[in-house]
């Protein structure tokens, strides 16, 4: 009659053991402690970075000395993670190592070396798992007060003494985290567009994604393609009289306006009209010029997101554009750039000056200095094609007379894409308005 397999299974453990000595005995129980402080080590974690606002409030009103220490070590909550991982894994290591050493004197896995792996490997990693790592951080995570009042102090004695190492790991992982953002920030103007129209849907408001649009094409575009051209700037020029200058102020409607010494490219500053206030009694003779404030240059390819920041720093409204020669190019606004963001600002103002006019669905007049940028705002249209194919210019005039390689005439006109364009005024120097058709038949062209 044969024994049962659990006779047999019994036997086969007992040939595997050795004898149990007292260092073996001591070695257990410095495991236990070990794995007692790798649980506290770990709980800790979770209960520093667990504390709410309200908790650090409390702690910051109750002056003892437990407090302290606690705020103390959240004040460097970098220094402080890495101190507890450097410990916690030490620790953990020791275990490792010791567990090998007492399973090696308990047992003899020559003969068995499946059992071996079981005991060393799994039943090893299953108690490290479970006592050091899931238990203490559920407990912590329901008593995280308790918890870093315990190990407030022990923790202050652990930084000091693995502070080269704490260093080193703070510094490098900052080092690859700079590097990481670097590489992460590298997406193009085309990626972004394209994410905000995979997140369009029926119910997305129109206004919202126009603004996004806007703020992803924002740091793209540069100041000459939002000025207004020099042609189209009101300016006074330095030597007339107080009253030849209330009368023209009154008559322009701008309340701030570029002041010029003999022609526009010298510009010697800026009039605020809110400065001639106290002085509208003042006689004809008044030197108005000496209310001029200095003018604000900026390039014409400077960004209008870097622009944006300058004239926030330097609280201006209105910024002088020049070209690359030093001749003055036109003037930029607070309101032109907030505009490529959400779009058309009117006052009371623009009616008077709009650059366009809508016909019906398909037909619409222009003014030739109308910006590509408001070109593509105002008919909601992809500018892509166009900015792929035009060279300097920034205006629909330019645009045209770039695609025709001369200044047309009058009902002159050309196709692109699925738009065709006609000089509806135009002179020997610039085309003063243009009509704009779109095309039914080519109306899916815009989206090749």
């Amino acid at each position: 009659m044969e024994p049962p397999p659990e006779f047999l299974l019994h036997i086969e453990l007992l040939s595997i053991l050795k004898s149990f000595s007292p260092e073996t005995l001591i070695e257990v129980v410095v495991m236990i402690v070990l794995l007692l402080l790798s649980g506290l080590i770990s709980g800790s974690e979770v209960a520093f970075f667990s504390l709410e606002p309200k908790d650090i409030s409390e702690l910051e009103a109750k002056e003892n000395k437990a407090n302290q220490q606690i705020l103390d070590l959240l004040r460097f909550p970098k220094r402080l993670l890495a101190t507890i991982l450097i410990a916690n894994n030490l620790v953990n290591v020791a275990i490792i190592i010791l567990s090998t050493t007492i399973i090696n004197n308990i047992f003899d896995f020559s003969n068995h070396l499946a059992i071996g792996f079981t005991i060393q490997v799994i039943a090893v990693t299953f108690l490290l798992l479970l006592f050091g790592e899931v238990i203490p951080k559920v407990y912590s995570n329901r008593n995280s007060k308790k918890i870093t009042q315990l190990m407030a102090y022990p923790l202050i004695i652990l930084r000091k003494a693995f502070l080269p190492l704490s260093l080193t790991l703070v510094r490098s992982t900052n080092f690859i985290g700079k590097r990481l953002h670097r590489k992460s920030d590298n997406i193009s103007v085309d990626e972004l567009s394209h994410a905000l129209e995979l997140t369009a849907d029926e119910h997305s408001d129109e206004d919202e994604q126009k603004i996004l649009k806007g703020i992803v094409k924002f740091g793209n575009t540069d100041v000459k393609q939002i000025m207004t051209a020099r042609v189209d700037v009101f300016a006074l020029d330095n030597s007339e009289n107080f009253d030849t200058v209330l009368a023209q102020i009154l008559d322009s409607g701008f309340s701030r306006i570029p002041v010029y010494n003999g022609n526009f490219d010298s510009i010697d500053g800026l009039l605020y009209v809110k400065d001639l206030l106290p002085h509208l009694d003042a006689q004809k003779d008044y030197e108005w010029q000496k209310l001029v404030r200095q003018p604000f240059f900026v390039p014409e390819n400077k960004k209008i997101d870097d622009l944006l920041e300058e004239i926030q720093q330097k609280k201006i409204h209105l910024a002088i554009v020049v070209d690359e020669y030093g001749g003055t190019s036109g003037i930029v606004t607070l309101e032109d750039i907030i505009e490529e963001i959400v779009g058309d600002i009117s006052d009371e103002f623009d009616d008077d000056n709009l650059t366009y006019s809508k016909l019906d669905e398909q037909n619409f007049i222009f003014e030739g200095k109308t910006s590509l940028n408001d070109f593509y705002r105002l008919l909601d249209i992809d500018g892509s094609h166009f900015e792929n194919n035009k060279g300097d210019s920034d205006t629909l005039a330019g645009f045209v007379i770039e695609q025709e390689g001369h200044i047309p005439v009058k009902g002159e006109s050309f196709d692109f894409l699925n738009f065709t364009f006609i000089v509806e005024s135009a002179d020997q120097r610039r085309i003063s308005s243009i009509k704009v058709t779109i095309n039914e038949l080519k109306k899916d062209d815009t989206n090749d």
